[in-house]
């Protein structure tokens, strides 16, 4: 489960304690059916079996989940630095039948503690970065002192960037060419605070890295090296709004990924409980 076992028992039990609105926020972008520039894989939804025919309807779906367009949880299979995916396992562990080891059934019970939003454009008075953007551990310290809340142990951090309020303005664009994201510097960071995970509404990195030889160096050292599952292309903005009403930055995160065996990640719809 890598970084995952720092959701202690306690963890759920103070996770908990934080529903007082009884509110729930979907953190997931609807699946999108129509190709853009950052959707080549658009989700396919297909009715099988229509009311006139008989007293039921049927639908099949299918997707291809990685990228910048669907909200996924990448496993810890997902990348291999240097040829290793985590716990020093190589590719000889993936086959045509999926990942034998550090698959996304190491989370088949779900995800269930403290969620913190970090809002980087609020920080910074701004509706949302600029693409290209980078967030250093100088910004996510500010946030915690501005918001008066401290990662701790177990906890899952999501970065917002405005992407979708930006894509809302001026359209779509490449993101997996340029996105405002974390910078490698955040690495030692994240390690210190002992994140479970971490997610955003891009893909966590800064595009370009500015690091030669690591297109993405949050992902590569935070599934291979610290063991922490990551979620991409979330959509943080009706959390942030939520957030701001109620001056709570942290919440209940729930989420349950498909028990997919040997899978390297799965779609799902991540919750903000308050």
């Amino acid at each position: 489960m890598g970084a995952a076992n720092l959701i202690t028992p306690a963890k759920r039990k103070q996770a908990a304690a934080l529903v007082k609105e009884g509110v729930s926020v979907s953190l997931a972008r609807d699946l999108e059916t129509e190709k853009s520039e950052y959707n080549p894989s658009p989700f396919k939804h297909t009715m099988i079996l229509l009311a006139p025919v008989a007293p039921v309807v049927l639908d099949s779906f299918e997707v291809n989940y990685h990228g910048y367009a669907h909200t996924h949880l990448d496993a810890l299979c997902h990348f291999f630095p240097g040829g290793k995916m985590y716990n020093g396992f190589g590719r000889d562990q993936i086959t045509t039948k999926g990942a034998a080891k550090n698959s996304i059934m190491a989370l088949k019970n779900g995800v269930f503690t403290r969620g913190i939003l970090f809002d980087i454009p609020r920080l910074k008075g701004l509706p949302y970065l600029e693409p290209g953007t980078p967030i250093y551990p100088r910004d996510l310290e500010q946030w915690e002192k501005k918001v008066g809340v401290k990662v701790s142990a177990g906890d899952v951090i999501f970065i917002r960037t405005g992407r979708w309020a930006l894509q809302k303005r001026t359209g779509p664009w490449d993101v997996g060419r340029k996105s405002a994201g974390l910078y490698a510097s955040c690495l030692p960071w994240m390690r210190k605070r002992d994140l479970a995970m971490i997610g955003s509404d891009a893909a966590t990195d800064l595009i370009p890295s500015g690091v030669e030889g690591a297109g993405q160096p949050i992902h590569e050292v935070a599934l291979a090296a610290f063991g922490m599952h990551i979620f991409d292309n979330c959509d943080l903005e009706e959390l942030s709004q939520t957030a701001a009403q109620y001056k709570r930055w942290e919440f209940l995160l729930t989420a349950a990924p498909l028990r997919v065996v040997g899978g390297t990640g799965s779609p799902l719809n991540p919750i903000a409980n308050y």
